[in-house]
């Protein structure tokens, strides 16, 4: 595999380029992988640090977006999270989500962290000192368990 890149970038610091590999990555996984049509665009994006690897070529391998406390809940989050096709069997997710911890550890000063994960994922979260709670639901037909790390 050729040269894995993380970047952490702000809405304004995103190239065109960037930009585009970004939501190609989630369209690609969310609404086609997934078969869940939704509206990706959902008016966060700007308000959200941008944490993705990409290879050489610039196509996205993992990706995730963090918010800082107030934003989208009263705690900071991590969402839109994934590790593209071609970024899988590479331990990219394990690094992405250590990654998107330390970001929020060191820029909002806090271990606190809320996501809203996957039920098939609630083991690889917990790994990083993910709790579930009780709230369960359907993410666009989908079953979610809310998740807090503290």
């Amino acid at each position: 595999m050729s040269n894995i890149v993380w970047k952490i970038k702000s809405f304004e610091e995103l190239t065109t380029s960037e930009l585009y590999e970004i939501i190609k990555a989630r369209v690609d996984v969310f609404v086609v992988e997934q078969d869940t049509p939704y509206p990706d665009l959902d008016g966060y994006d700007q308000k959200a640090l941008h944490v993705w690897a990409e290879q050489e070529d610039h196509t996205v391998l993992a990706y995730c977006r963090i918010f800082d406390r107030g934003i989208k809940y009263e705690e900071t989050s991590i969402g839109r999270v994934l590790t593209s096709e071609k970024g899988r069997g590479k331990n990219l997710g394990k690094q992405l989500i250590q990654y998107a911890v330390e970001t929020i550890e060191n820029r909002f000063k806090t271990p606190e962290v809320r996501i809203s994960a996957q039920d098939y994922l609630l083991r690889f979260y917990s790994g990083f000192g993910f709790t579930a709670t009780e709230n369960k639901y359907l993410e666009d037909n989908l079953p979610h368990t809310e998740m807090f790390r503290k």
